[in-house]
C-alpha cells in the first residue's frame, strides 16, 4: 500500500536559522510504502532451511487391520507408505480409532520400526512402550508417555482421542493397540498431528 505523509525536516534552512516554531513550508513530503510479509520459516545457524510448521488438516496415516483376534496388537499407522508418525515440531496430536465390535482396547505409543531412524540414530528398539519425563508432575525417573490399559469404544464409528503434549517431537512413533473386546474386530487408525503449544 502506498501512501504519502508530510514530515518536518528538522534540519531545513529555517531550523539552522533559530525558527522555533514550525515555519510555512518547513514540512517535506515523504514516500511510504507499506509491504506485507509472510514468514514461512527461517535459515537456522546450520545453514539450513527450518520451515514454520502447519496443524495437518486431515486425518492421515489411516490403516486398517483385519481380522484382529481377541488380545490380538496391531500396530498402526501401517499404510506401506507411511508407518510411523514424525511429530518433528507438533506438540499436540489426535488419534481415531474404528473397530467393527465395541469393547476394550489398549493403547500405547510404541518407539516405530527399526528400519527407521531417530535422528541419526539406527536401529531403535523397535515397537517399545515410549519413556521419558516430560510433565512437571513428574520429578524423578522415567514413565510411560502414553499408556491406555483399557479404552472402551464404539462399534463402526471413528473414536476420536486428542493426546496433548506427552509425545511432542518423537521422530519414529507408532501405536500398538491390543484387541480385547472379546472377538474379533476389524481396526482402522489414523492421525492428525497439531502444532498446539507447550
Amino acid at each position: 500500500m502506498d501512501r504519502k505523509r508530510k514530515v518536518y525536516a528538522p534540519f531545513s534552512q529555517t531550523s539552522e536559522a533559530g525558527v522555533t516554531q514550525t515555519p510555512v513550508e518547513g514540512y517535506i513530503d515523504v514516500n511510504q510504502t507499506i509491504y506485507p510479509t509472510v514468514s514461512t520459516g527461517v535459515v537456522n545457524e546450520k545453514g539450513q532451511w527450518s520451515g514454520v510448521k502447519s496443524d495437518d488438516n486431515e486425518f492421515i496415516g489411516i490403516t486398517k487391520h483385519v481380522g484382529v483376534s481377541n488380545g490380538g496388537e496391531t500396530l498402526s499407522p501401517d499404510t506401506g507408505d507411511l508407518n510411523f508418525i514424525d511429530m518433528s515440531g507438533f506438540n499436540d496430536m489426535f488419534i481415531a480409532i474404528k473397530p467393527t465390535r465395541a469393547g476394550n482396547c489398549a493403547i500405547k505409543a510404541v518407539m516405530g520400526p527399526d528400519t527407521n531412524r531417530f535422528a541419526n540414530l539406527s536401529p531403535v528398539n523397535s515397537g517399545s512402550i515410549l519413556s521419558g519425563n516430560v510433565t512437571t508432575e513428574t520429578t524423578t525417573g522415567l514413565g510411560d508417555l502414553f499408556h491406555d490399559g483399557a479404552e472402551s469404544l464404539t462399534a463402526d464409528v471413528w473414536n476420536i482421542f486428542y493426546i496433548h503434549r506427552d509425545l511432542a517431537h518423537q521422530k519414529n512413533m507408532q501405536f500398538s493397540i491390543t484387541n480385547n473386546a472379546g472377538g474379533i474386530s476389524t481396526i482402522e487408525f489414523a492421525f492428525m498431528r497439531m502444532v498446539g503449544a507447550l
